[in-house]
């Protein structure tokens, strides 16, 4: 008799599938319908990429009890390290609509930060308050791209934990 529960396999395969849906609309947002990203953009491209590519190393290698534990973990820790850029580029965009004057700089770009800057430096640059990622120009039921992608990381890092510590039968 056939289990309707899905294995752990299947749902890092969800995750490494969900990543490359969340990138490729990523790129064709930038390439084809001409959205620039901005600096929290990247990092939170860099972010989709890692949680991806760990759940795809799970979803190969199928590992044992142990090693759901150690992918479910990286893979949710890639994915709330995303959830927590996302949520400052919210936090920004409303700080733009709701107190305009607190946004009181601009970063570099992310090509002229990551050519010119040191890696401290250019993690600091993350953090600076930019009034670039302040803009909200592309929205869907009524919310920016950084609030749907904080949400996608919400619920990759809740399934990563699922895959990696539930029962199994």
């Amino acid at each position: 008799m056939r289990s309707s529960r899905l294995s752990s396999r299947q749902l890092f395969l969800f995750i490494a599938l969900a990543c490359g849906a969340l990138m490729g609309y990523a790129l064709y947002a930038e390439h084809v319908q001409g959205y620039m990203p901005c600096m929290l953009c990247m990092v939170q491209r860099v972010f989709v990429c890692l949680a991806g590519a760990i759940a795809l190393v799970a979803a190969l290698h199928g590992p044992g009890r142990t090693g759901s534990r150690v992918y479910g973990v990286l893979t949710a820790l890639a994915a709330g390290g995303g959830a927590y850029i996302a949520g400052r580029h919210v936090y920004l965009q409303w700080l733009a609509n709701h107190a305009p004057e607190q946004l009181d700089g601009c970063a570099p770009s992310f090509e002229y930060a990551l050519q010119n800057y040191e890696p401290l430096k250019f993690l600091g640059t993350i953090f600076i308050k930019d009034q670039d990622c302040g803009v909200i120009d592309w929205t869907f039921l009524g919310l920016s791209m950084p609030t749907w992608t904080l949400a996608w990381f919400i619920v990759l890092a809740f399934v990563a934990l699922w895959a990696g510590f539930r029962r199994a039968r």
